[in-house]
C-alpha cells in the first residue's frame, strides 16, 4: 500500500514546505483584503480557501496527499449518516485508526527515515479536526455541515500544513464575517452603532502578524546558528558518551533539548502568522485595550521557557492539541484520565518507541510534581526571598525533567533511548550497579556450590 518515495522527495520536502508556508502567508492577505465577507460570499470563500489547500498538499507531499483527502471524505460520510449518539465513536475509530496505520508505515516500511515533514503531520491535524467536529455534534454543539464546509474546514489553506486545530464554530464564523463581531461582543465598550457591531472598526492583525514574523526570524536564525551546532544524536554517540563526564554529559542534554525548541516554535509561530494575516485569531480586546490575536496560538514561548513546573510546561507547549486532547478524552474518561491522556498522545504522535517511552514517563513525573507542589509550594510564600528560591529551584527541576522526558521523543528508536537512559547517570551509579550485580552472581556461584 505505501511506497517508498525517491529519497530527493524527503530532501525537498523542508524546502516546499517552507516555500508554502511564505506563499500561504501572502495568499492569506490577499483572502482579508480582496476575498473578505464583504467582496465575496462564503461559498467563494470556502471553495478558495479548500482549493489552495488542496494544492499545498499535492505540491507538498504528491499521491501522498490522496491519504489525507481519503480519510476526510470518508468522515464526511460518517458523520452525515450516522447516528449523533455515535458519530463521535466512529469518527475517532477511523481517523485514529487510518492515521495509526500510516504512522506504523513510517517505521517499518520507511524505517526511521523518512522526514518530519512528511504527509502524516498534516494527517494528525486533520485527525483532530475531524474528531473535534464529531464530539461536538455528538454535544449538541455544531449542525451538521455541508460538503463545502466540511472540506474547508479540514483542508482550508491557513492550517493545511501545520494547524492548527480550531473550534469549527470559530472558523466558520470567519470564513461568513462573523468573527471578529463575535469577539467584540464580550467587550460591551468597544460596541458602536445601534443594535449591531458592524459599524466597529475591525481591529487590523498587521502588527500581531509583523510581531509573529520577527519571532520566526529569530528561532530561524537561532536554528541555523545554535540548533545545528547541538545535535540530538550526539547525546548517544558511542565516544562522547564514553568519555564525557556526567555532568559533561547532562549539560550537553540540556542545552541540546533548549535548542531543539526553536524549530518548533518557528513552524506554529509561522503558522499563527498565517491564520492572523487572513483575518482569523481574534480573541478580543487585552486589559490595555489592545486588539489580541491569539485565539489559535499554539504555544506560548514566555510559559515555556519560564515554567516553573511540569504541567505549566505542558500548557503552554503545543495548547491546541491539549485542548483537543482535553476535548476528546481527559474530560470523558471515567477513571486513570492522566494515563489515558498520554497514551492517546503518544498513539497520536505515531508509533516511534521513544514516543511512549516520553509519554509513559511523564505520567509518574506529572503526579509526582503535583503532589511536591501540593505539599510544599505553601511553605515559600510568607517571604519574596524564599519565594524566588522556589521559584528558581522549580524552574531548574523543570527544564531538567522535561530534558529527561523530552529525549526518547527526539530520539525516536529503542536502542538510542536505551544508550541515553543508561548513560545519563554518574558513573558511580552504575558502578554501584555493576558491584550490586557482581555480588547477586558470586552468592548465586556460592549457593550453587552448596547445593
Amino acid at each position: 500500500m505505501y511506497l517508498q518515495p525517491p529519497q530527493a522527495t524527503f530532501r525537498s520536502a523542508p524546502v516546499n514546505f517552507l516555500a508554502c508556508q511564505l506563499f500561504a502567508l501572502c495568499a492569506a492577505f490577499w483572502f482579508r483584503l480582496y476575498l473578505s465577507p464583504r467582496h465575496a460570499n462564503p461559498l467563494v470563500r470556502h471553495a478558495v480557501a479548500t482549493l489552495l489547500g488542496i494544492a499545498f498538499l499535492i505540491f507538498c507531499f504528491g499521491w501522498y496527499s490522496a491519504h489525507i483527502l481519503t480519510v476526510v471524505f470518508a468522515n464526511y460520510l460518517i458523520i452525515i449518516n450516522s447516528d449523533i449518539n455515535n458519530v463521535h465513536k466512529y469518527s475517532m475509530l477511523t481517523a485514529m485508526g487510518y492515521l495509526t496505520v500510516c504512522q506504523v508505515s513510517r517505521v517499518f516500511i520507511f524505517n526511521y527515515g523518512i522526514l518530519s515533514t512528511d504527509f502524516s503531520g498534516p494527517l494528525m491535524i486533520v485527525t483532530q479536526k475531524i474528531t473535534t467536529l464529531a464530539f461536538q455534534l455528538h454535544d449538541g454543539k455544531n449542525v451538521r455541515p455541508s460538503l463545502i464546509e466540511y472540506l474547508s474546514y479540514n483542508l482550508n489553506f491557513l492550517s493545511i500544513l501545520v494547524g492548527p486545530c480550531s473550534n469549527y464554530k470559530d472558523y466558520t464564523d470567519f470564513i461568513e464575517g462573523r468573527h471578529i463581531s463575535r469577539r467584540l461582543r464580550l467587550h460591551s465598550g468597544t460596541c458602536n452603532g445601534q443594535n449591531g457591531y458592524d459599524k466597529t472598526p475591525e481591529p487590523s492583525p498587521t502588527d500581531s502578524v509583523c510581531r509573529k514574523l520577527l519571532v520566526c526570524s529569530g528561532c530561524m536564525l537561532f536554528f541555523l546558528t545554535v540548533t545545528r551546532s547541538l545535535p540530538i544524536k550526539y547525546n548517544v554517540d558511542p565516544d562522547f558518551v564514553s568519555r564525557a563526564s556526567f555532568l559533561t554529559r547532562l549539560t550537553y542534554a540540556f542545552f541540546s533539548i533548549q535548542a531543539a525548541r526553536p524549530k518548533f516554535y518557528f513552524a506554529w509561530t509561522l503558522a499563527d502568522a498565517v491564520n492572523n494575516a487572513a483575518g482569523y485569531g481574534f480573541l478580543g480586546m487585552d486589559e490595555n485595550g489592545k486588539p489580541s490575536w491569539d485565539l489559535i496560538s499554539n504555544l506560548n514561548i514566555i510559559g515555556i521557557e519560564t515554567a516553573t513546573s511540569f504541567k505549566t510546561f505542558i500548557d503552554n507547549w503545543n495548547i491546541r492539541t491539549g485542548i483537543w486532547l482535553k476535548t476528546v478524552c481527559y474530560d470523558r474518561a471515567p477513571k486513570h484520565r492522566l494515563a489515558l491522556t498520554f497514551i492517546l498522545s503518544a498513539l497520536w504522535h505515531g508509533v516511534y518507541p521513544g514516543y511512549y517511552f516520553t509519554f509513559l514517563t511523564a505520567i509518574p513525573i506529572t503526579v509526582a510534581a503535583r503532589a511536591v507542589r501540593k505539599s510544599v509550594r505553601h511553605l515559600f510564600l510568607g517571604s519574596r526571598v524564599l519565594k524566588s528560591g522556589y521559584d528558581i529551584l522549580t524552574w531548574a527541576a523543570t527544564q531538567f525533567a522535561i530534558c529527561y522526558t523530552v529525549m526518547p521523543f527526539l530520539l525516536l528508536a529503542v536502542d538510542d533511548t536505551l544508550v541515553y537512559y543508561r548513560y545519563v547517570q554518574p558513573k558511580s551509579c552504575k558502578m554501584c550497579r555493576c558491584k550490586k550485580q557482581s555480588d547477586f552472581k558470586q552468592k548465586l556461584l556460592k549457593t550453587l556450590v552448596l547445593l
